[in-house]
């Protein structure tokens, strides 16, 4: 967690291609939070421990919850890039998520899932 930016970017696309899944914070809906700019973010992690080391403060009672990666790919990036939901990778408490586009998130784990084949 303690990683810059591109790296923890780096490490969730390589351990969410090589594990399969993806992991939000859930209960009655996802967690949500907001970007310093006021838009809309949906935090995920690459492995559940981050995300239960993430349920403090206002998602104290949120539990990690998985989301198969077939899911994510075709189901929940083109929905929060249609609902103009900004995709929150690997957020840490102090320093927030790393910006990426849905599609620049697809078009990245497309790329590592080819690489694992």
């Amino acid at each position: 967690m303690g990683l810059s930016a591109p790296k923890r970017y780096s490490y969730f696309i390589k351990k969410v291609a090589d594990w399969e899944m993806v992991w939000g914070l859930y209960q009655n809906g996802w967690a949500l939070t907001q970007s310093s700019e006021g838009n809309t973010v949906f935090p995920f992690w690459p492995a559940m421990e981050f995300a239960q080391l993430c349920a403090t403060n206002e998602w104290e009672n949120y539990s990690p919850e998985e989301i198969p990666l077939s899911d994510f790919m075709n189901d929940l990036l083109p929905k929060l890039g249609s609902d103009g939901i900004l995709p929150g990778v690997f957020f840490v408490p102090e320093h927030g998520s790393v910006n990426a586009s849905a599609n620049q998130i697809l078009e990245d784990l497309n790329e590592e899932l080819s690489r694992l084949e």
